[in-house]
């Protein structure tokens, strides 16, 4: 086993940026939609909605960069196409949606698919002792568990 600087295991480390990469495409994917429902959505709750959503993007928006220095930090670069993302990403895609509870399925959907790679990531960083990235993951999940909550309790349906 060869240990990089950080005192990790090389090969460990590069499979998790790997992962980390797979997580950002999706993020950036997820980014996207937010700023599309964000711009598009109507009706009555679009001023609640409006505002959920732009806090929503400010906080994805600020996860990718996070992601993103988290693989540079581990030796690796983080990808940056859009041919990239597309090939990556597992997170649905929203266009043109308008409609109130098509936006905010949306969200649940897409946060489902990000908590799937988080804890996949979360396993595989427990297993190489990286704590930066385990860390990272678990602020990301919990954060994200309680949104998903919150849009399903929106909804008016159970977690």
């Amino acid at each position: 086993m060869t240990l990089n600087s950080l005192g990790l295991d090389t090969q460990k480390t590069k499979d998790l940026a790997g992962d980390l990469n797979r997580l950002l495409a999706n993020f950036q994917t997820y980014y996207q939609n937010l700023r599309g429902i964000h711009w598009n959505i109507k009706g009555r709750q679009f001023f609640d909605l409006h505002v959920k959503f732009e806090e929503l993007y400010d906080d994805a928006n600020a996860k990718v960069d996070l992601i993103a220095e988290r693989i540079l930090t581990l030796g690796e670069t983080p990808l940056h196409t859009f041919e990239d993302y597309v090939k990556q990403a597992k997170v649905p895609i929203g266009k043109n949606i308008s409609q109130d509870d098509k936006a905010v399925r949306l969200i649940v959907d897409s946060l489902t698919e990000l908590l799937k790679i988080e804890r996949l990531i979360l396993d595989k960083s427990d297993d190489a002792n990286d704590e930066g990235t385990n860390s990272m993951m678990s602020d990301f999940i919990t954060e994200q568990e309680k949104t998903i909550w919150m849009m399903k309790a929106w909804l008016n349906e159970t977690v």
